[in-house]
């Protein structure tokens, strides 16, 4: 399984919410400024979070983006599910797989079906909200003014 340059630019975005527009909007053009990302990028990746109903959208010179929940509602799992699609290794474990034919005598199935759960307890057990924590924790040891989040 591999992540996709989306995939992880929609975390820092959301990350990147979470941290700095807790009581105002934040412009695009700001998260893309602070985490060296094309603006042009984030706008198609902001707009699959505003359709899924993840941010909420602020039209007009102030405008911007803002969380729509608490980031402790957000798992790192929904938002890399929404511009990844499945994050199963290999299609015989996805969620809605049809049952394979050769899972009664494949051995390495098991080997799939662990590896999905490991992934799977990951990121449905961490929250937005445990990457803010993260975060601060790692400005506190270098400032880096929120870059690499």
């Amino acid at each position: 399984m591999r992540i996709s340059t989306k995939g992880r630019y929609a975390l820092r975005l959301m990350l990147d919410l979470a941290m700095n527009g807790e009581n105002s909007v934040i412009r695009i053009k700001d998260i893309a400024a602070r985490q060296e990302i094309s603006d042009k990028y984030l706008e198609q990746i902001i707009s699959i979070l505003n359709k899924a109903g993840y941010v909420r959208s602020v039209r007009g010179p102030q405008g911007g983006y803002s969380l729509k929940k608490k980031p402790e509602e957000y798992t790192v799992g929904m938002i890399l599910r929404l511009t990844e699609g499945s994050l199963a290794p290999v299609p015989c474990v996805e969620e809605d797989a049809l049952l394979c034919e050769r899972e009664g005598e494949c051995a390495t199935v098991e080997v799939w079906k662990r590896l999905n759960q490991a992934v799977n307890d990951v990121v449905e057990n961490m929250t937005l909200a445990d990457l803010v924590e993260i975060q601060k924790s790692k400005q506190g040891k270098g400032d880096n003014d929120g870059k690499d989040i």
